[in-house]
C-alpha cells in the first residue's frame, strides 16, 4: 500500500493501529459482543441460510486456490497438535505427581 502524502502512515497502519488501542481499552469480550450482534443481525436480514451458501461458497474458493486435499491437510495438522498436546500434558502432570505424590488415607 502506497503511503499518503504527507500522512506518514497506510490505511492498513492505521487500521492496526486502530484495532490495538480498542482490544486494550475494551478486551477480547468486545469484539465477541458486536460479532455476535453483527451474526444475529445478517441472520435476521439474510436468513439463517445465508450462513450456508456463504460457507459453501468459501470452501469453493478455498478448494479452487489450495486444491482438493487442502481441508485433509489442514485436518490432520490440527489431529497432530492436539495429540501433541494431550501428550504434554500428561508428561507435566505425571511430572507433578513425582514432585508431589498424593499419600493414600488410612481406611477406616
Amino acid at each position: 500500500m502506497a503511503r499518503k502524502a504527507g500522512g506518514g502512515m497506510t490505511v492498513a497502519e492505521a487500521g492496526r493501529m486502530g484495532g490495538r488501542l480498542v482490544s486494550e481499552k475494551y478486551g477480547p469480550e468486545f469484539y465477541e459482543k458486536i460479532g455476535k450482534k453483527g451474526g444475529s443481525s445478517t441472520a435476521n436480514k439474510y436468513g439463517p441460510e445465508f450462513f450456508g451458501r456463504i460457507g459453501k461458497k468459501g470452501g469453493r474458493a478455498v478448494t479452487a486456490k489450495y486444491g482438493a486435499g487442502h481441508f485433509e491437510r489442514i485436518g490432520r495438522k490440527g489431529g497432530q497438535k492436539v495429540a501433541d498436546l494431550i501428550e504434554r500434558a500428561k508428561t507435566l502432570e505425571s511430572a507433578e505427581e513425582e514432585k508431589h505424590p498424593v499419600e493414600a488415607t488410612p481406611s477406616e
